[in-house]
């Protein structure tokens, strides 16, 4: 069965463990190569681009959100928030790098935290700094694999509100990966995938 997702929609990958959730995101993302089939990001086929074309497509166009945060120890939150702007040059469109950066720190409820590392932050402000992040290049995408898992309900039902809040203010296409059914009902599209197939589809119709 073919994926299509459309430009600003919101789709939610669901299923068992094992079932191949992280597999299909990093599909999509063009960090892994399929065995057979095709991903296109924005009419790009990423079968066609070399790794480095994939990591420029990615630095480009898309963000991610990690359920382990995922951030550089060394790095305090807004360099971390910086670091994919060393990737790719949006300054002509965002701004400098740091105003940019330190403007999403703020949005994210951060704005007293620019200089903290990681260590000196809890897992929901770790995950807003990463939240953050992802946004930072205005991605056309976002992809998020388990972006609550290792928080309580208190900080994932903020990281939520933040994500899909800032989600529908960049008009941004949403794919995430969730264990969550009160996250995946939120979704505009669920995907369900059993043994490593698509099991159903809400997007698709009968």
């Amino acid at each position: 069965m073919d994926i299509d997702i459309e430009e600003r929609e919101f789709a939610a990958i669901i299923g068992p463990s094992g079932s191949g959730k992280t597999t299909l995101l990093g599909l999509l993302a063009g960090l892994d190569v399929p065995a057979t089939g095709s991903v296109s990001i924005d009419g790009q086929d990423l079968n066609k681009l070399t790794e480095d074309q994939r990591a420029s497509l990615r630095a480009e166009k898309v963000g991610f959100v990690f359920q382990s945060f995922q951030l550089i120890p060394t790095l305090t939150a807004l360099e971390n928030v910086m670091v994919p702007l060393e990737l790719y040059d949006r300054s002509e469109s965002s701004g400098s790098p740091g105003k940019r950066a330190s403007s999403l720190l703020e949005r994210v409820g951060l704005g007293d935290r620019l200089g903290h590392y990681p260590i000196q932050l809890s897992g929901g402000e770790q995950q807003r700094v990463a939240l953050a992040r992802a946004f930072v290049n205005e991605p056309k995408i976002l992809f998020a694999d388990e972006p609550t898992g290792n928080l309580d309900m208190e900080n994932g039902s903020v990281i939520v509100d933040l994500l899909m809040t800032m989600n529908r203010e960049l008009a941004t296409t949403l794919v995430l990966v969730t264990h969550d059914p009160a996250l995946a009902d939120r979704a505009a599209r669920v995907i369900r995938l059993e043994g490593g197939r698509i099991a159903s589809d809400s997007g698709v119709s009968a």
